[in-house]
């Protein structure tokens, strides 16, 4: 019987989140311009990290923000 720490998501490090929100992000049309940063946060139901979007086009925002968010669904910020 194993131990799923933070409800069976993975953990990653800022950098390999960093590389899957940008590769999400250059896969959709609407969101290849979004800047973004990865910053952690002290836990919460969702998780450890969020997303601030920068520069981001009013009809990319649903997009990217979805984007985001199956993301967080599957990716936990590791311990440093």
């Amino acid at each position: 019987m194993g131990f799923e720490p933070f409800d069976g998501k993975t953990p990653a490090t800022v950098r390999e989140l960093q590389a899957r929100v940008a590769a999400a992000f250059e896969r959709h049309p609407l969101c290849r311009g979004v800047r973004f940063d990865i910053v952690g946060m002290p836990r919460t139901a969702k998780g450890n990290w969020t997303v601030t979007m920068h520069s981001v086009a009013p009809d990319a925002l649903w997009e990217a923000s979805e984007l985001v968010s199956d993301i967080q669904a599957a990716y936990d910020l590791a311990a440093a």
